[in-house]
């Protein structure tokens, strides 16, 4: 099968299985009560499901496991599809019950320990800067740090899906030419991501929940560090640079002030904008317009334009984020 046709199935598989899948779930979750509820991380004004995240995974992991079979992708990565449903296990019994802080970090832990010991990676992720040991376990702190960012970043309409999504298309441009094994992952992502949007964009029928934000983030993660080890570190480290810089700013600061930084808040960039006024469709839009940006940026850093694509990457996110911690709109803007 080439590249072409390879691409549109995955496509047109995930995101069937996810635009399709988020639907049917949304009903059952509001006959079991799986509704989030106002509260003090929350934007959204009643309850709403949230769960639907089972659909995008669900669509990314089917091609997944149909590139395994046809062996597009290393066997080994049988691990990574396991690592993925045990997170979204136990993040499926945190939407229902609320586990403890303990009781979803040690799971994940577990998981990117094994997933860094028995999946090969392909070479270091910071290039030979760190000694190999080290480099394994800034690595590991590096993945977890992004499967928990990616949940605190999902607060708003559409956010997270489009963010996916917007990462989903950046490694099908990077890694077409060079891997296209990793292209084909990406492009189950993006239409994964797009189905999940039909269902989620403002005003949300449903929520992604930690069922999906956790694993999706745990899968991105992964596949951001194929990316660095394989020497495309400029795009692995640009594509997500928005949620890594939002996300890392507000913990920090909160550190700084001897606050509990697991604690919910409604400290992010995002969500600051939208307590100013910004709507959730709006201040969206602002990110994706970032985001396009972000690939074109990352696409350049690969083909020789490295500290250009870098430097303009930081000026976006940076413009990017003034002009949210700044949003003074109305609901309708």
């Amino acid at each position: 099968m080439t590249l072409a046709y390879a691409l549109f199935a995955a496509v047109a598989v995930a995101g069937l299985v996810s635009g399709v899948g988020t639907r049917m779930i949304i009903p059952h979750l509001r006959r079991a009560g799986v509704a989030a509820a106002p509260n003090e991380r929350s934007l959204h004004q009643a309850p709403t499901p949230h769960g639907g995240g089972i659909g995008p995974v669900a669509g990314i992991l089917l091609v997944w496991l149909a590139a395994l079979i046809g062996g597009w992708r290393p066997a080994a990565e049988v691990l990574i599809l396991a690592g993925a449903l045990l997170l979204a296990i136990v993040s499926w019994l945190d939407d229902r019950y609320e586990l403890s802080p303990a009781t979803r970090l040690v799971p994940q832990i577990l998981v990117v320990l094994l997933s860094l010991d028995l999946v090969p990676l392909g070479g270091p992720v910071f290039q030979f800067w760190l000694p190999l040991p080290l480099d394994r376990i800034a690595a590991g702190l590096a993945w977890l740090w992004f499967i928990n960012l990616f949940n605190f970043m999902d607060g708003a309409d559409g956010l997270t899906g489009s963010e996916a999504a917007a990462i989903g298309v950046g490694i099908v441009l990077v890694s077409a030419s060079t891997d296209p094994a990793t292209a084909l992952i990406g492009a189950a992502l993006a239409a994964a991501s797009l189905g999940f949007l039909a269902s989620n964009w403002a005003p949300a029928r449903v929520f992604m929940g930690d069922v999906g934000s956790i694993p999706l983030g745990y899968l991105i993660g992964f596949l951001l560090l194929r990316l660095a080890a394989e020497g495309e570190w400029r795009a692995a480290l640009i594509l997500p640079l928005y949620f890594l810089a939002d996300a890392t700013i507000t913990l920090a600061r909160r550190a700084a002030r001897g606050e509990k930084v697991w604690r919910a808040h409604r400290e992010h960039f995002y969500q600051r904008a939208v307590l100013a006024g910004l709507s959730h469709a709006a201040m969206v839009r602002r990110v994706i317009v970032a985001n396009l940006a972000l690939i074109a940026c990352a696409w350049a850093a690969e083909r020789g334009y490295g500290i250009a694509g870098l430097v303009a990457a930081c000026l976006i996110v940076a413009i990017l984020l003034v002009v949210l911690a700044r949003a003074r709109y109305t609901r309708t803007s």
